[in-house]
């Protein structure tokens, strides 16, 4: 069950009733209002804004918002399960719900398990989710982790609303970066021979990681590449470095519990058949490709501008400030040639909506990528993009800046390996994608209530503990889901209690609006909120014992409170595994 939804159809279609009758305009937006719970208890279960989102088309009509507040609070109260309407302030409504209510919804939480809060399956074709997409010349940096746990969340919660999803990794394996990583791989090759190499020349990789594919090159090859010109070792060394870096980053991604579906390799684009002039091609039989001059860059020049004829995408006919090169003076493919091509593809493959993840610095790429798939789709195909800022890593409040292991940063799997991926995952979560992070690693371990991942994992493994009780108090206890959803949940009549069902009851409502609007974080706050009542309403049982989860003397309130207890473990569960992260029977 999804109050707010269900309330919002309700809501619809009264304005609907009210076009009909000339009282708003017709094709007016009927998406606009919200339906959302009361800044206070006291004040209802549900609010509406619709009067107030209209007041301007309302008085166009010849009306205002109190009238048409009015209107629309004497059509919800003839609604089932609607005790009251009150029309506050200039338009608002607040509306409280019958008894018994919020008891259904707990035991749709428990009949349905891990399908409560689930959105039914998604028309309009399915989401490519493409994040990391790191450079394969290294070990993954904490800035990776972020995009990777933010990528990976958000394709569990578009999941879990309903979207089919595939989770995708794009492989930026061409270009000076990956000949730079072959040279430094040589140059370890050289090292595992026996050879001194002393200080890393500037200009390559430094840092350890490398040796592994050092050695791995000498086993294979011995000494045959070591005195043959670069030209015949570099393709054979720069295969074998990008795989082991490739499968260095996918063991990094696995320890934080990241897997993709898909890897796809930029190389590939270029090999017969040269799916970028195929994707220039395209464009160009929409007349969006021409011979032309740039003019100069205003501020700081800009790396893709040069002052010639040469081959340009009419971008700007999309949104972007400036047509955009696709090919360099030397006749190469930009990096933007590359990417429109691997975004055809993507496209060619049937998905009708693409989320990119990247990284902060790639901010003034973004009307360019969206002007290119639009022009590629017909406008059929959105790109969303969503940036994430950059993480500064603290130990008890101190910066933490280098890593033997790269040579000059702190990997991800250093990070890991010290906190663990819960924690990782979970305060990675806790900041919108587009704010700066501060990732404490002494306050990740901590185990109190200012770790926000322990403490919603121990609201979580105090809900498992209660049925365990339980058991011990009434062993012919039916402690099932069906068994609790029989319970009379009318005796769940605390103000505790009964906020948390109001919040189990919004769960299908934030899972619905973050995968709308791409913010996982949504869930990560929600679950904290949660973990907060219960947590709170758990502790108040040791001050008023009558509030105790377990009463002996008392089986019907108890067995009502056992089936509170698992509803609310199960929102936490389906909750934290959209996120990523465990859900613990009990804390060690």
């Amino acid at each position: 069950m999804n109050l707010f939804a269900d309330f919002e159809a309700r809501v619809a279609a009264l304005l609907a009733e009210r076009i009909a009758v000339g009282a708003l305009p017709a094709g007016l937006d009927l998406g606009r209002f919200v339906v959302e719970p009361p800044r206070e208890a006291a004040h209802g279960d549900l609010a509406v804004n619709a009067a107030m989102v209209y007041a301007k088309e309302a008085k166009a009509a010849g009306s205002n918002p109190r009238v048409l507040a009015e209107s629309l609070a004497e059509g919800l109260r003839k609604g089932e399960n609607v005790a009251a309407v009150e029309v506050a302030g200039p338009g608002f409504l607040n509306i409280r719900l019958k008894a018994g209510v919020f008891e259904g919804v707990l035991r749709d939480a428990l009949l349905l398990g891990e399908a409560y809060g689930r959105g039914p399956a998604r028309e309009g074709g399915p989401v490519n989710v493409e994040y990391v997409s790191a450079n394969p010349t290294g070990p993954m940096h904490v800035g990776h982790a972020r995009g990777a746990v933010f990528g990976d969340a958000l394709a569990n919660l578009l999941a879990f609303s309903g979207a089919h999803v595939t989770r995708e990794y794009y492989i930026n394996d061409a270009g000076a970066q990956v000949d730079v990583l072959a040279r430094s791989a040589f140059l370890r090759y050289r090292e595992a021979l026996g050879e001194t190499i002393g200080a890393i020349p500037e200009g390559l990789y430094p840092g350890d990681y490398l040796k592994g594919a050092g050695e791995a090159l000498a086993a294979e090859f011995g000494p045959a590449l070591r005195d043959r010109p670069e030209a015949e070792w570099l393709a054979p060394v720069r295969g074998r470095a990008i795989a082991a870096m490739m499968a260095m980053i996918r063991d990094d991604l696995a320890s934080l519990g990241v897997a993709h579906e898909v890897f796809f390799s930029e190389r590939s684009l270029t090999r017969d058949p040269d799916q970028v002039a195929l994707a220039i091609a395209a464009l160009e039989a929409k007349g969006l490709i021409y011979e032309g001059r740039l003019p100069p860059p205003k501020g700081a020049p800009a790396e893709d501008w040069e002052d010639r004829e040469q081959t340009l995408f009419r971008s700007t006919q999309f949104g972007d400030d400036v047509d955009r090169p696709l090919k360099k003076s030397d006749g190469s493919y930009t990096y933007f040639a590359s990417d429109i091509a691997y975004h055809k593809d993507k496209i060619d493959r049937g998905f009708a909506s693409l989320v990119d993840v990247w990284g902060a610095d790639h901010g003034g790429y973004v009307k360019r990528m969206r002007a290119a798939v639009q022009a590629l789709s017909d406008g059929r195909v959105d790109l969303e993009v969503r940036l994430c800022q950059l993480v500064r890593l603290m130990r008890a409040g101190q910066p933490v800046k280098m890593s033997k292991r790269s040579g000059d940063f702190v990997t991800l799997r250093e990070v890991v390996d010290e906190v663990g991926a819960d924690p990782v995952r979970f305060i990675m979560l806790m900041r919108k994608n587009d704010a700066t992070l501060d990732f404490d690693l002494a306050k990740a371990i901590e185990q109190s209530a200012d770790n926000p991942v322990f403490y919603v994992q121990y609201a979580h493994a105090r809900a498992s503990s209660v049925a365990r009780k339980a058991s011990e108090a009434f062993p012919d206890c039916d402690l099932s889901p069906a068994g609790l959803a029989k319970a009379e949940l009318s005796l769940l009549a605390n103000e505790g209690e009964r906020a948390l069902m109001r919040k189990i009851a919004e769960f299908p409502r934030i899972v619905a609006q973050g995968a709308q609007a791409r913010e996982p974080h949504r869930i990560a706050f929600f679950v904290h909120e949660l973990a907060t009542l219960f947590q709170s309403h758990y502790t108040r049982g040791n001050a008023e014992p009558h509030l105790r989860f377990v009463n002996e003397k008392e089986r019907s309130v108890t067995e009502a409170r056992l089936a509170l207890a698992a509803g609310v473990r199960q929102v936490l569960k389906s909750a934290l595994a959209i996120l990523g992260v465990g859900a613990p029977e009990e804390m060690r």
